[in-house]
């Protein structure tokens, strides 16, 4: 890392991230040339790292991989969490190496380079996690030039004139345009992605409502035994009812959860006075949680990768989850129909809660993984399982 008041690019550097404060982390850039401006956060995954450039959640994120070889096994047409990279960018550890991998389809630098998204590779990435975890998620540039020719003072400029994630409505930018039926289910070796098949008519409608979902969450669900409509984030409660649901999914998404509550949340309420089943997600428990009269707060450094502990406050059974959010619950807020159900085993921050009066709950992790542990999936089950047997009570 060097201080940008010097202004020396060192020789053979290609890539940069420039932060708010003048600091400047030098690399080997890779991927797209360009630059792009958003939040430095960090993940610790091991594995994912396709899934994770392309989480909706990431829009406006340039993410650090703290593990060292990312994209050692390339890419393929199946591990993704949509059809384009949300993610601006990557801070690596190791070059990217020629892919080892018998499903690889295209190198993970071609791959970065044909979806626009920027890498910088040969970073001390645990030096910057830590500054990361010492000082939060900053505002910078990440910039790609073969030759090395930045314009630093621009960088630094661009970066500090960002506005950062607080108060951004995101979900609004990478939400679905319009409403689709989803007919995709579990992936097998082989064979890839299965569909509904026969007899979902009969299954249980969840109407599932776009903040920037991953796709294997509606793949869970469907593996659960629902049927699945993907509405937008802007669905009016008319344009949700319209569908008859079940129940209602509120998924996970980026930017600030106040901001897209603006015209979430009344949504959501009337939902809860209408008494309709509710299951939520990462940014969809934040706007359950502010419907139900809570409120949420940006976090120092967020919480994002696939080892994370969550106590199950029930009866005190530990899951390693995966996580991806820069923004939580502030449970001192929760009114008194609102109760904790699951905990962070990190920093004590709300990882779940249930409407004691309503058939509503919600977890801040993601319990379909893609990257992960599956400790988790039994809440879709519990979830699809509610339906079921509210339609026999029918």
């Amino acid at each position: 890392m060097a201080d940008a008041k010097t202004l020396n690019v060192p020789k053979g550097a290609s890539g940069v991230l420039v932060l708010a404060d003048g600091t400047c982390v030098f690399g080997r850039g890779f991927g797209a040339v360009g630059d792009a401006v958003g939040e430095v956060c960090f993940n610790t995954a091991m594995t994912g790292y396709q899934e994770v450039m392309t989480d909706p959640s990431y829009a406006g994120q340039i993410v650090t991989f703290t593990f060292p070889h990312i994209g050692n096994v390339g890419t393929n047409l199946d591990d993704v969490e949509a059809d384009t990279p949300f993610a601006l960018g990557c801070v690596v550890r190791q070059d990217v190496t020629e892919p080892s991998n018998f499903r690889n389809v295209l190198p993970f630098d071609q791959w970065m380079k044909d979806n626009g998204r920027i890498g910088i590779s040969g970073v001390d990435t645990r030096a910057l996690t830590r500054m990361i975890r010492e000082k939060g998620a900053p505002n910078a540039v990440i910039a790609h030039d073969p030759e090395g020719a930045f314009d630093l003072p621009a960088l630094i400029a661009k970066a500090q004139a960002w506005p950062g994630l607080e108060g951004m409505d995101l979900a609004i930018q990478v939400t679905s345009k319009e409403s689709r039926a989803w007919d995709g289910g579990e992936w097998k070796l082989g064979s890839g992605y299965s569909t509904n098949g026969e007899g979902s008519a009969s299954r249980p409608h969840v109407v599932a409502i776009d903040y920037g979902a991953k796709n294997n969450i509606f793949r869970n669900l469907v593996k659960a035994g629902a049927k699945v409509t993907v509405l937008p984030a802007t669905a009016s409660l008319d344009e949700v009812m319209a569908h008859n649901p079940d129940g209602v999914f509120l998924s996970n998404g980026p930017g600030d959860p106040a901001a897209t509550g603006q015209y979430a949340v009344p949504v959501i309420a009337s939902l809860l006075d209408a008494n309709v089943p509710i299951f939520g997600i990462c940014l969809g428990h934040q706007l359950l949680a502010l419907a139900a009269g809570a409120k949420t707060m940006k976090m120092h450094q967020g919480h994002r990768g696939a080892n994370h502990p969550v106590k199950r406050l029930s009866d005190g059974l530990v899951e390693i989850t995966s996580m991806n959010h820069g923004f939580a619950v502030d449970t001192d807020t929760l009114p008194a129909n609102v109760k904790p159900t699951h905990v962070s085993l990190f920093d004590g921050s709300n990882c779940g809660l249930e409407l004691t009066d309503k058939r509503a709950f919600s977890v801040q992790y993601h319990p379909e993984a893609s990257p992960g542990p599956q400790d988790s999936f039994y809440l879709f089950e519990r979830f699809v399982a509610g339906l079921q047997s509210q339609g026999a009570d029918a």
